[in-house]
């Protein structure tokens, strides 16, 4: 019995006592180093020669893609004798505005920015929901020859617009469309639908078969499957084809060129490009009228960035 409580007592002896605030720290062994608290410190990555050599590709690449709408800035706001004797590269002596406001009044640009929103507005919204309609059918549902279908989709996307020019052109003036919004919008869903339902349909095509089949359990129709479940989740990947849907259409030219002629019923694209053959137009006021086309697709880009990025990053993560 003394063995035993001598040894307890020897054990005791070589363990550190309490913290006398009571708070009782766990007892450690005399000369024992103490463990050091793991530090949760963000890894701190050295930039690589390559990293750099890459970042600095990525600059100058930004650079070239900015130039053209510097120069146009520039010019913008430079008198036609400024632009004579400076040049287009230096920067203009005084702001000089009578291009702007020339274009502004000569096109009545409100009527056609009005325009050109309500066309890109419509055929984004339509063509992502027929998109949406067909590649649920096509990816999900699992149609017969799902692959010779998408293959059509992918060929009506490549067709180029000159092809489709004589074509449209008399199936419209047959039924009365010529020369209406009506017709530009048709067309233009169906072109973007295209390509729609060929990338929805592959992203459909992953879609977990568990979370389908947990909805047909609990009762959902194929209609309350695809509105409850489908669209939620992919909701990422439908924004981004909104907004690209609306940039395409936005600065589309050749079609609402041929088919609106009408002066009230015309684009900011196409308003732009009538002007360069009047005898008035200068340098300048070309400059200001590109300017002023340009400006609502970048307004609309930097408004949806975040939605952007969202959407294509949407997919890297499990």
């Amino acid at each position: 019995m003394s063995d035993s409580t001598t040894s307890i007592r020897s054990d005791a002896a070589d363990v550190e006592p309490l913290t006398a605030s009571g708070t009782g720290t766990v007892p450690m062994p005399v000369g024992a180093a103490p463990e050091r608290r793991s530090r949760n410190r963000p890894p701190h990555a050295r930039r690589t020669t390559r990293d750099w050599v890459w970042l600095g590709l990525a600059i100058v690449f930004g650079l070239l893609v900015a130039i053209p709408f510097l120069i146009i800035l520039i010019n913008s706001f430079k008198s036609p004798t400024d632009y004579n004797t400076s040049g287009p590269l230096l920067l203009p002596k005084e702001l000089y505005f009578d291009g702007l406001v020339t274009f502004w009044n000569r096109v009545d640009f409100p009527e056609k920015l009005w325009n050109s929103f309500l066309i890109a507005g419509s055929v984004a919204l339509l063509a992502v929901a027929l998109s949406v309609l067909n590649a649920y059918a096509l990816g999900i549902g699992r149609v017969k020859y799902r692959t010779g279908i998408l293959l059509l989709f992918l060929l009506a996307d490549l067709i180029p617009q000159e092809a489709l020019l004589y074509p449209l052109y008399y199936m419209f003036k047959a039924v009365g469309l010529y020369d209406t919004q009506l017709a530009i919008i048709i067309i233009f869903t169906v072109i973007q639908a295209a390509f729609g339902t060929y990338l929805l349909s592959s992203v459909f095509g992953t879609f977990p078969r568990e979370v389908l089949e947990a909805a047909a359990l609990d009762g959902a129709g194929r209609f309350r499957t695809l509105v409850r479940v489908v669209l939620p989740i992919s909701k990422g990947t439908l924004s981004v084809l909104l907004i690209f849907f609306f940039i395409w259409t936005w600065n589309e030219f050749l079609i609402p060129l041929t088919f609106l002629v009408s002066n009230e019923n015309q684009t900011v694209p196409v308003a732009i490009t009538l002007l360069q053959g009047d005898r008035l137009m200068d340098v300048t006021t070309t400059s200001a009228s590109a300017l002023l086309g340009v400006i609502p697709t970048l307004v609309f880009f930097l408004i949806f960035q975040r939605t952007l990025t969202r959407g294509i990053t949407a997919g890297a993560v499990k």
